[in-house]
């Protein structure tokens, strides 16, 4: 009586002395096709735990991105503007026939010459700046040079401004990472890269809200540097435009941050009921 080897490698296999080795049908192409198939079967696991990104999420995150990528650009617009403050003396300034307008931003300052009869007569206050006339504009000097800058016989508060700009800088800086951050996700199918995205996009909503703080108290030590001439001041469209943006950013980063989790906050507020009877 022949004696029967057991040999276990991936699968059973039996070796018999007479009869010659009888491998598992399809070969070594059955062989491989197994091991291929386990890993299918891996990665679906893989996916199926919420370490992946499914289709349905990969659009929600692709919307979500859409609202960042809008903030970010929204912040570009009015960081590199200079229509954050418009300062505005009485129209007797100078004198009857010109006033002066002055605005300016985070980099640079612009002034606007009028005059007093292209304006409405009952209205006291130079302006507005939507009229067609030339600007004259200067860029700040106290980020190279130090030296400030001199404006209806007041000097604006020039730690805060810098401190202003750079609070602005260090949030696009998060944005981009933040956005890449979501490409890696979506690009790799890893939803691990959502939670520092959503840490990005919070923080520097943070940050541009804090930006927008410490530029109002730099006008508020501005104006109160010289009381002699009264100015009337109102913050301008390139605010709006980073307040707006400063929001986005936020919603966004909560929304990514919601994402990430391994389950879904709706279904674990409001579980489905039971539809059997």
């Amino acid at each position: 009586m022949w004696s029967t080897f057991i040999v276990q490698d991936e699968e059973v296999r039996t070796v018999n002395p007479s009869a010659g080795v009888h491998q598992p049908s399809g070969g070594l192409e059955g062989f491989l096709g197994s091991r291929g198939g386990g890993r299918k079967r891996r990665n679906r696991t893989h996916s199926s735990s919420g370490v992946g990104v499914s289709e349905s999420q990969e659009g929600k995150i692709k919307l979500t991105l859409f609202m960042a990528v809008t903030g970010i650009m929204l912040t570009v617009l009015g960081v590199g503007t200079e229509f954050w403050v418009e300062l505005k003396p009485s129209k007797s300034f100078y004198n009857n026939q010109t006033c002066l307008v002055a605005h300016y931003g985070l980099w640079k300052c612009c002034t606007k010459t009028f005059w007093v009869s292209d304006m409405d007569p009952k209205q006291e206050i130079c302006g507005p700046l939507h009229l067609h006339e030339e600007s004259n504009c200067t860029f700040f000097k106290f980020y190279t040079t130090g030296e400030n800058i001199v404006l209806f016989q007041k000097t604006p508060e020039k730690d805060l401004t810098v401190a202003s700009a750079m609070f602005a800088i260090m949030s696009l800086f998060l944005m981009v990472m933040g956005a890449i951050c979501v490409i890696m996700a979506v690009s790799k199918g890893v939803q691990f890269f959502l939670k520092p995205a959503a840490v990005c996009f919070i923080l520097s909503g943070v940050l541009i809200f804090l930006c927008l703080m410490v530029f109002h108290q730099s006008v508020l030590s501005f104006l109160a540097s010289d009381q002699s001439i009264p100015l009337h001041h109102e913050m301008s469209w390139s605010v709006t435009c980073v307040g707006c943006a400063g929001a986005l950013v936020i919603v966004a980063g909560v929304l990514f941050l919601v994402l990430a989790l391994p389950y879904s906050p709706w279904e674990k507020c409001l579980p489905k009921k039971n539809s059997d009877i």
